[in-house]
Protein backbone atom coordinates (compact mmCIF):
# COMPACT_ATOMS: atom_id res chain seq x y z
CA UNK A 1 0.00 0.00 0.00
CA UNK A 2 3.07 2.34 0.92
CA UNK A 3 4.48 1.86 -2.59
CA UNK A 4 1.17 2.37 -3.98
CA UNK A 5 1.06 5.67 -2.73
CA UNK A 6 4.02 6.80 -3.73
CA UNK A 7 3.71 5.93 -7.21
CA UNK A 8 0.44 8.06 -6.89
CA UNK A 9 2.26 10.96 -5.59
CA UNK A 10 4.87 10.67 -8.58
CA UNK A 11 2.49 10.32 -11.14
CA UNK A 12 0.53 13.18 -9.72
CA UNK A 13 3.18 15.48 -8.81
CA UNK A 14 4.57 18.12 -11.12
CA UNK A 15 8.06 17.24 -11.75
CA UNK A 16 10.77 19.76 -10.76
CA UNK A 17 11.92 19.67 -14.41
CA UNK A 18 9.03 20.78 -15.65
CA UNK A 19 8.14 23.89 -13.01
CA UNK A 20 12.42 24.68 -13.40
CA UNK A 21 12.23 26.34 -16.75
CA UNK A 22 9.20 28.56 -15.34
CA UNK A 23 10.61 29.80 -12.60
CA UNK A 24 14.03 30.26 -14.28
CA UNK A 25 12.05 32.83 -16.32
CA UNK A 26 10.71 34.68 -13.47
CA UNK A 27 14.24 35.01 -12.30
CA UNK A 28 15.53 35.53 -15.26
CA UNK A 29 13.29 38.42 -15.98
CA UNK A 30 13.50 40.05 -12.74
CA UNK A 31 17.28 40.06 -12.93
CA UNK A 32 17.24 41.65 -16.06
CA UNK A 33 14.95 44.40 -14.49
CA UNK A 34 17.49 44.84 -12.24
CA UNK A 35 19.96 45.79 -14.69
CA UNK A 36 18.28 48.02 -16.09
CA UNK A 37 17.45 49.95 -13.25
CA UNK A 38 13.89 49.27 -13.41
CA UNK A 39 12.31 48.53 -10.20
CA UNK A 40 8.42 48.95 -11.35
CA UNK A 41 9.76 45.49 -13.53
CA UNK A 42 11.32 43.79 -10.79
CA UNK A 43 8.83 44.52 -8.17
CA UNK A 44 5.98 42.94 -10.72
CA UNK A 45 7.93 38.90 -9.82
CA UNK A 46 7.45 39.58 -6.02
CA UNK A 47 4.73 37.83 -4.29
CA UNK A 48 2.10 39.24 -2.49
CA UNK A 49 3.89 39.14 0.62
CA UNK A 50 6.99 40.64 -0.62
CA UNK A 51 4.57 43.29 -2.02
CA UNK A 52 2.94 43.61 0.81
CA UNK A 53 6.35 44.08 3.22
CA UNK A 54 7.77 47.09 0.67
CA UNK A 55 4.47 48.57 -0.25
CA UNK A 56 5.99 49.69 -3.51
CA UNK A 57 8.20 49.31 -6.37
CA UNK A 58 10.76 51.87 -4.91
CA UNK A 59 11.15 50.55 -1.57
CA UNK A 60 11.90 47.65 -2.98
CA UNK A 61 14.30 48.90 -5.02
CA UNK A 62 15.99 50.87 -2.90
CA UNK A 63 16.11 47.08 -0.61
CA UNK A 64 18.23 45.54 -2.96
CA UNK A 65 20.52 48.51 -4.16
CA UNK A 66 21.66 48.24 -0.84
CA UNK A 67 21.05 44.77 1.06
CA UNK A 68 21.86 43.00 -2.54
CA UNK A 69 23.63 45.33 -4.36
CA UNK A 70 25.33 42.28 -6.28
CA UNK A 71 21.53 41.26 -7.62
CA UNK A 72 20.87 44.55 -8.58
CA UNK A 73 23.86 45.18 -10.72
CA UNK A 74 24.10 41.61 -11.88
CA UNK A 75 26.52 40.36 -14.67
CA UNK A 76 25.61 36.89 -15.19
CA UNK A 77 23.32 34.48 -12.87
CA UNK A 78 23.97 30.19 -13.77
CA UNK A 79 21.38 28.48 -11.88
CA UNK A 80 22.01 25.08 -9.87
CA UNK A 81 19.70 23.29 -8.25
CA UNK A 82 15.92 23.27 -8.10
CA UNK A 83 15.13 21.64 -4.43
CA UNK A 84 11.92 21.12 -2.34
CA UNK A 85 12.65 22.05 1.24
CA UNK A 86 9.74 21.52 3.79
CA UNK A 87 7.01 21.64 0.90
CA UNK A 88 8.61 24.96 -0.49
CA UNK A 89 10.76 25.35 -4.00
CA UNK A 90 14.23 27.18 -3.54
CA UNK A 91 16.27 27.56 -6.50
CA UNK A 92 19.67 27.97 -6.04
CA UNK A 93 21.86 30.44 -8.14
CA UNK A 94 25.53 32.02 -8.62
CA UNK A 95 25.20 35.28 -9.27
CA UNK A 96 28.27 37.56 -10.53
CA UNK A 97 28.25 40.87 -9.74
CA UNK A 98 29.75 43.74 -12.43
CA UNK A 99 32.96 43.75 -10.29
CA UNK A 100 33.29 40.08 -10.75
CA UNK A 101 32.55 38.82 -7.64
CA UNK A 102 30.85 35.21 -7.33
CA UNK A 103 27.83 35.16 -4.88
CA UNK A 104 25.33 32.02 -4.23
CA UNK A 105 21.98 32.62 -3.60
CA UNK A 106 18.37 30.83 -2.68
CA UNK A 107 15.47 31.80 -3.89
CA UNK A 108 12.20 30.82 -2.21
CA UNK A 109 9.67 30.65 -5.30
CA UNK A 110 6.12 30.29 -4.72
CA UNK A 111 3.25 29.91 -6.90
CA UNK A 112 0.02 32.12 -7.22
CA UNK A 113 -2.56 33.05 -9.28
CA UNK A 114 -0.24 35.21 -11.45
CA UNK A 115 2.23 32.34 -11.85
CA UNK A 116 5.14 31.79 -10.07
CA UNK A 117 6.67 34.52 -8.09
CA UNK A 118 9.79 35.33 -5.74
CA UNK A 119 8.78 34.97 -2.01
CA UNK A 120 12.56 35.74 -0.34
CA UNK A 121 16.64 35.70 -1.21
CA UNK A 122 18.59 34.16 1.07
CA UNK A 123 22.53 34.64 0.34
CA UNK A 124 24.08 31.52 1.09
CA UNK A 125 28.05 31.68 2.75
CA UNK A 126 30.65 31.35 0.39
CA UNK A 127 31.95 27.13 -0.43
CA UNK A 128 35.37 26.91 1.29
CA UNK A 129 38.12 26.11 -1.06
CA UNK A 130 40.69 23.78 -0.40
CA UNK A 131 44.23 24.94 -1.29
Amino acid sequence: MRHLLTILFLLLAPPLAAQDEDIQAVIESQMRAFQAGDSAAAFEHASPLIKQIFGNSRNFGMMVRQGYPMVWNNAETRFLDLREIDGELWQKLQVRDAAGGLYLMDYRMVQTESGWQIDGVVLLPAPQLGV
